[in-house]
C-alpha cells in the first residue's frame, strides 16, 4: 500500500508543473494533498478525478486559500469533511477517508509565520485539534494523518535550527505539542521511524527566498503520523525531489497491506 502526501501550494500551479503526470507513474493507493488554493468551480477533471482515482475535497471558504483533498484508488466506505469546528472548517484543513479499519486523513495545519495574529490562530488550532487526535487514537481504527503540519519537530528536522528557535514552525510550544502527540498519545512519526538519522534527505519544504532549494536549506514539516499498528507495517519512505511541483516535495511511504 503506497501513500503519498504533498502540499501543492496551489493545485492549478502544481498541475501546470506536471504533478498529475507524475502521479500517474507512482502506483499510489491513496494520495493526500494540501493547500489546494481553489474552489470547486476552479477544478478541472484531472484535478477532480485523475485517471484511476476517486477524488474528495474540503475547500476553504476564502478564494485561493488552503483546502485539502484525498485521491483514492478504491472508493472509501465513508468520507468525513472537517472537524465540526466552524472557524477551522471555514479554512478547509481536514478530510478523512475510511477504508475498512483504516482511516487516512489529509491535514493542513495553519502557518503562523505571517503575523502574531496567525500564530495565535495556530496555537488555538493545536489546542482544539488535540482532543480529536485523542479520539482518533482511541477509536479502535488504524489511522494515518498525512499532511503539512507546519512544525519541524526536532533539531534534526531543519537545516538552520539554531537561528529558527524564535520563528513560527520551530517554536518551543509547537515542538512540545508534537512531542505530546507522539509521547502521550502514542502516534508514530513514520518517516522518522524508518529513517532515524536522515537530515537533508528528509526535508520536505524550502523557502523561496535566497538559494534555499539549491543549497538544500530545508525543513521537514510534511508528515505521515500513524497509530502503532499500521506504522509497524511501514517498509520504505522517500521524498521525491527529481521534479518540483511546489515549494514542498511529496513524501512517499510504502506499507504492507493493513488487512
Amino acid at each position: 500500500m503506497r501513500i503519498i502526501t504533498a502540499n501543492l501550494n496551489g493545485i492549478r500551479s502544481a498541475s501546470s508543473k506536471g504533478f498529475f503526470d507524475w502521479l500517474a507513474t507512482q502506483n499510489a493507493d491513496v494520495v493526500c494533498v494540501q493547500e489546494l488554493k481553489a474552489q470547486m468551480t476552479d477544478m478541472r477533471r484531472e484535478m477532480l478525478q485523475p485517471d484511476g482515482f476517486f477524488g474528495y475535497f474540503h475547500y476553504a471558504e476564502k478564494k485561493g486559500y488552503s483546502g485539502v483533498g484525498i485521491y483514492a484508488k478504491k472508493q472509501p466506505d465513508a468520507v468525513i469533511e472537517g472537524l465540526g469546528i466552524a472557524d477551522i472548517d471555514a479554512e478547509g484543513r481536514y478530510i478523512e477517508a475510511q477504508f475498512g479499519n483504516l482511516s487516512v486523513i489529509s491535514l493542513y495545519l495553519p502557518s503562523g509565520s505571517s503575523s502574531d495574529e496567525r500564530q495565535q490562530v495556530k496555537f488555538s488550532f493545536l489546542e482544539r485539534f488535540y482532543p480529536r487526535l485523542t479520539e482518533l487514537k482511541n477509536c479502535g481504527r488504524e489511522v494515518i494523518l498525512c499532511g503539512d503540519w507546519n512544525i519541524a519537530h526536532k533539531e534534526i528536522d531543519l537545516k538552520n535550527w539554531k537561528s529558527n528557535q524564535k520563528n513560527s514552525g520551530f517554536l518551543p510550544e509547537e515542538r512540545a505539542w508534537m512531542s505530546k502527540v507522539q509521547d502521550e498519545l502514542g502516534f508514530v512519526d513514520v518517516h522518522r521511524m524508518l529513517c532515524p538519522d536522515a537530515t537533508g534527505d528528509a526535508y520536505t519544504w524550502w523557502s523561496n527566498r535566497g538559494q534555499a532549494w539549491a543549497n538544500n536549506v530545508g525543513w521537514r514539516i510534511d508528515y505521515q503520523i500513524a497509530t502503532p499498528g499500521i506504522a509497524a507495517q511501514a517498509r520504505a519512505a522517500s521524498v521525491y525531489k527529481d521534479a518540483r511541483f511546489s515549494d514542498h516535495a511529496p513524501l512517499i511511504i510504502d506499507y504492507a497491506s493493513p488487512q
